[in-house]
């Protein structure tokens, strides 16, 4: 039987740890409660101790797209995803620290219109 979470090493050197999706399944309405009191860390989930899939609160999404179609912010956030990737030393960045280094309110709705948003098929 699989372990519910595991350490696993990335390639960059960082440590994660991953839940099992059976675990992550069973935690979900506990990660919502979470999220809604602004808490919670992004869940890391996948099989055999591999990552393969992340739930982040959806205003952290949305701010996540909205970004990442931003092309004269492209560089700095490339620039800041970067630095925090070599100097995170295996450990968790709170979300608000990372929203605050790219200039993202939480709080505020995104403006990104929903037909960029449409699932690949």
């Amino acid at each position: 039987m699989e372990p519910d979470e595991t350490q696993c090493l990335l390639s960059d050197g960082t440590t994660v740890w991953v839940l099992s999706t059976s675990a992550a399944s069973t935690n979900l309405s506990k990660l919502l409660g979470m999220f809604r009191s602004g808490a919670a860390e992004p869940l890391i989930f996948g099989d055999a101790g591999e990552p393969e899939g992340v739930v982040i609160p959806f205003e952290v999404w949305r701010a996540l797209i909205e970004t990442a179609t931003d092309e004269e912010g492209f560089d700095s956030a490339y620039s800041v995803v970067r630095h925090r990737l070599r100097n995170a030393g295996g450990s968790s960045i709170p979300i608000e620290e990372v929203a605050a280094e790219f200039g993202w309110d939480l709080d505020k709705p995104s403006t990104t219109p929903n037909s960029k948003l449409e699932p690949r098929g």
